[in-house]
């Protein structure tokens, strides 16, 4: 992790731009823009076309994706690049958000309003759900920048002079927190709480992680099947786990 890094490279984005409010064009987001120059500043390597397909960063002995989500697009890209080079997977996560509501019509910007939700490592496990057959390819590798920013949502006309909360219009990062590296299947072993008593259930380990139910249940179930940790048993109904060393 290097904060200085990702300060320049956001400073380097935000004085490009020319919104007023200073969000990322249509065609690529504030965050995506970011990330691209934190992990590959010579924008030489930027936008490759490669293997039939565009790579985020082409390094030239290395691929690097940067992606906001839905990794069901992501899987035929894999499947041209991992054979032939190794390939980071970037998924920036929300850490501590913000969220701003922006009038459609007169670009009237709201207060800020903190999410409740802290973004974490496990809020990436449902999108590697989805892309779960490919984890094990000896090419592949992961970046989790986990990212303080602000989320701009568009107000919309609902009628009758009323406005409606309409989706996602960009996103500001403020400043890098963290950053998990996973760079062979091992690697997801970090995050197993160190406080899990020896066996233990998906809601002990959701209170352990402090996370919701659902993403422990899909991280479990992700590191079951990269037998990281195996099914020991029942408890109650609840499956038992313990990690597999």
């Amino acid at each position: 992790m290097d904060k200085e890094a990702f300060e320049q490279a956001k400073l380097k984005v935000l004085l490009k731009q020319h919104d007023p409010h200073g969000f990322g064009t249509l065609q690529e987001k504030t965050v995506h823009a970011v990330m691209k120059l934190y992990y590959e500043p010579n924008m030489d390597y930027h936008e490759v076309p490669i293997e039939g397909y565009i790579a985020d960063i082409y390094t030239g002995d290395r691929i690097i994706e940067i992606q906001n989500g839905n990794f069901n697009r992501l899987r035929e890209k894999l499947k041209a690049f991992l054979p032939v080079y190794p390939v980071t997977v970037v998924l920036p996560i929300p850490h501590n958000k913000w969220v701003i509501y922006m009038d459609e019509e007169s670009g009237e910007l709201s207060g800020k309003r903190k999410s409740p939700i802290t973004g974490s490592i496990y809020s990436a496990f449902p999108e590697l759900y989805k892309i779960k057959d490919q984890l094990t390819h000896p090419n592949l590798s992961f970046a989790f920048p986990l990212i303080d920013m602000d989320e701009y949502r568009l107000l919309q006309s609902g009628g009758k002079g009323r406005r409606k909360r309409g989706s996602r219009y960009d996103r500001m990062p403020l400043a890098l927190f963290d950053e998990i590296v996973i760079e062979r299947v091992e690697d997801f072993l970090q995050v197993i709480p160190y406080e899990l008593e020896e066996e233990f259930t998906t809601k002990e380990f959701a209170k352990a992680a402090r996370t919701h139910r659902d993403l422990a249940q899909v991280t479990l179930h992700i590191l079951y099947y990269l037998q990281l940790v195996d099914r020991t048993g029942r408890r109650g109904r609840e499956y038992l786990y313990k990690v597999n060393l």
